[in-house]
């Protein structure tokens, strides 16, 4: 007997439907799975007997052919156990097989029939609706996930029997009801850590509240303990909050790559990753034999932070510079390609030298000389060209750290920075691709950041006398125009250009010596 179930595919951030056929005929015991199967879908048949035998079902001993189509698409993973298993049941008339049709069916088997979690389930759940099927059947674990998908019947199941029962009428499963809206503004804006925790650097507070304002990349440089970690991971507390598109979008990502507990249903805090240096160009970028997002596209419309930037491999550096500029990576096979968004805020911090102490205000650098240089010259000029705010961090003194005085909170800062980005967003308004001042192409920066003849003189002595590159022009203009923001002001003022003159420490002539 013939028997159809329906699966899903993950491709990228998308998901593909699935007919799992299974036919089961009389002639010699024999098992077969066809239509590009990797090995652990065709491991599936075992973990599928011991799953039946253990919940008083029968494996038939016959015939069983399973077609998995379209079949010019390869079927990764092991969460296609329950799908082929129901077919296996229906095709051998121990459950019905009347409503198989309407439900899409998900998740991987252990041997006793219980249900592991799978990975992709919202991408899945969100083209299951589109193809009008009536309900998704998955791992209990990953229904608040699926469930955050409007019009579609979501049932989370804890083993194999309760579908089964489910499809002889024998019992009604519990749907899985999240309000996604509810879930989405209830928890939003809720952050771990605060900037009034951190005592003193009012500069360097300045220098991310201008880098949140026009989602600009930033470098911090400074000796150990001076508070750069400290600053970043709070960093994304003062960005503008997720809007709902952008919360779906980067909850389907990390749903993609299995980031999700049970008890999430939404991303509704923007990302911070921070990978450790020994990470490889794959892991970061995203790739691999099965493709998977790496820590860019994790990092989409929240924060990147590399610490310890100079001990980075440079190759895994440089594949950076092409997503930086087009805010998605696409990984290339020879029978597919697959675009992962990448959009997010690059924060980098470093020491200045090996030993940690150069420009130190009282500890001595005891690096021998060229070390400095040499040490600088790990990052590449490309990099160093996509970073707008170069940040030099000093330490904090005894009377800052003893101070009761409270720090400005967070939430007071997030106003400036939303009020900054609600200008740019009117500014861009013909182009909703753009939505901050960090995006502005070089022509854009030539029409929207035009600066006075005071203010031309005062780029100009600046860039001769500070020993600035070519290359920071641009950058200047844009961080100008995100000060001028702040300040509700239409104009590029003189202050204004100064301050963003202040933020190219690295660009100067002899800093390192």
């Amino acid at each position: 007997m013939l028997v159809k179930t329906f699966g899903s595919a993950v491709y990228g951030i998308e998901a593909i439907t699935i007919t799992i056929e299974v036919n089961i005929s009389g002639g010699k015991l024999m098992y077969a799975i066809v239509g590009l199967p990797d090995n652990a879908v065709r491991e599936s048949l075992h973990r599928i007997e011991s799953a039946l035998s253990s919940n008083s079902f029968r494996m038939p001993r016959q015939r069983i052919v399973v077609n998995m189509a379209p079949a010019d698409i390869r079927k990764e993973g092991s969460s296609y156990d329950l799908t082929i298993a129901t077919a296996i049941l229906a095709s051998s008339g121990q459950i019905e097989a009347e409503d198989l049709a309407k439900y899409l069916i998900m998740g991987e088997l252990s041997l006793d029939g219980s249900l592991q979690p799978i990975k992709g389930a919202l991408p899945i759940a969100i083209q299951a609706r589109k193809d009008g099927f009536k309900g998704f059947i998955l791992p209990k674990q990953n229904a608040r996930e699926a469930a955050i998908v409007n019009d579609l019947e979501v049932y989370g199941v804890e083993n194999i029997k309760q579908v089964a029962d489910f499809f002889n009428g024998k019992t009604q499963l519990d749907r899985e009801i999240v309000n996604t809206r509810e879930e989405f503004y209830n928890s939003l804006c809720n952050y771990d850590s605060d900037f009034s925790e951190v005592k003193g650097q009012e500069n360097i507070k300045r220098a991310l509240e201008i880098a949140a304002a026009g989602g600009h990349n930033v470098i911090l440089i400074g000796p150990p303990g001076a508070g750069k970690t400290m600053l970043a991971r709070r960093l994304p507390s003062i960005l503008p909050p997720l809007s709902l598109y952008e919360s779906l979008e980067t909850t389907k990502i990390h749903s993609v790559v299995g980031k999700l507990s049970a008890a999430d249903a939404l991303v509704t805090v923007r990302p911070f990753r921070s990978p450790h240096h020994t990470i490889s160009d794959v892991a970061l970028v995203g790739g691999g034999t099965n493709p998977q997002p790496g820590e860019i596209s994790l990092a989409h419309n929240g924060v990147l932070f590399l610490d310890e930037l100079p001990e980075f491999k440079r190759s895994v550096l440089e594949v950076m510079r092409q997503p930086l500029e087009e805010r998605k990576v696409t990984i290339s096979r020879a029978r597919f390609s697959v675009d992962y968004p990448c959009s997010f805020m690059l924060v980098t911090s470093m020491n200045p030298c090996p030993c940690g102490y150069y420009n130190h205000p009282e500890k001595e650098c005891t690096c021998p000389p060229g070390a400095v240089q040499k040490y600088m010259s790990k990052i590449s000029g490309p990099l160093l060209d996509r970073i707008d705010l170069h940040v030099e961090v000093t330490p904090v003194n005894f009377n800052e750290l003893a101070s009761d005085r409270l720090a400005e909170k967070s939430e007071l800062i997030r106003e400036r920075v939303i009020a900054a980005r609600n200008i740019q967003l009117e500014r861009f308004g013909e182009r909703p691709e753009l939505h901050a001042n960090a995006q502005m192409s070089p022509q854009m920066v030539r029409d929207i950041c035009k600066i006075d003849n005071a203010g031309q003189m005062l780029l100009k002595k600046a860039m001769e006398k500070l020993g600035l590159s070519a290359r920071a022009y641009d950058r200047i203009l844009k961080v100008a125009r995100t000060i001028a923001d702040l300040a509700t002001s239409e104009e590029i003022k003189l202050e204004h250009l100064a301050e963003a003159i202040h933020f190219r420490s690295l660009d100067r002539e002899g800093w390192a010596g």
